[in-house]
């Protein structure tokens, strides 16, 4: 190595200016970890496994440095009665122990991390565990939010119009 390409720190040979730089180093790689490990801007995608529904609205999202609860984007499910329960296990049988993508859309208020939740079943292709909640009556579409090309409000119509789950309820 020439004088060119040692660190300035080498040069003047003083330990406590090595221990300084190394240090810094450190903590900049530790800082790009950090960021490059957590999606930031909607848009961003992480890939992992379902190993958790605690609720139809909220998943437990495994992607092999750590673990995210990830609140499904769009969906606003039964909170209390019968379709809770059968909301929860539409979404364990789509989701809980398979491959997914979850598409980073923001943070809520409470700050939990929301974004759309996409399965990949073997026979049937690549599933958006929201958009099939909703197809199925299982919840409604949150009110002012829908997709590019309004796929949720469209699947809300269906599912009001067949009377599918919550749809199916005397008001």
């Amino acid at each position: 190595m020439t004088a060119a390409q040692l660190p300035l720190c080498a040069l003047t040979g003083s330990a406590t200016a090595r221990r300084a730089a190394r240090l810094a180093a450190g903590f900049a790689g530790l800082a790009i970890g950090l960021v490059a490990a957590a999606p930031s801007r909607a848009g961003d995608a992480l890939y992992g496994k379902v190993i958790e529904v605690k609720s139809a609205e909220v998943v437990v999202l495994d992607y092999g440095q750590g673990r995210y609860d990830v609140r499904i984007a769009g969906i606003d499910a039964p909170a209390k009665g019968a379709m809770t329960g059968r909301s929860k296990e539409f979404v364990t049988r789509l989701a809980l122990g398979k491959n997914a993508q979850m598409r980073f859309e923001g943070r809520n208020k409470a700050g939990e991390m929301v974004g759309r939740l996409l399965t990949e079943e073997p026979e049937q292709g690549i599933k958006d565990v929201g958009l099939e909640l909703i197809k199925a009556g299982l919840a409604r579409r949150q009110k002012n939010y829908d997709y590019k090309y309004r796929e949720l409000s469209a699947a809300e119509a269906e599912a009001r119009k067949a009377k599918r789950g919550v749809w199916a309820q005397p008001k």
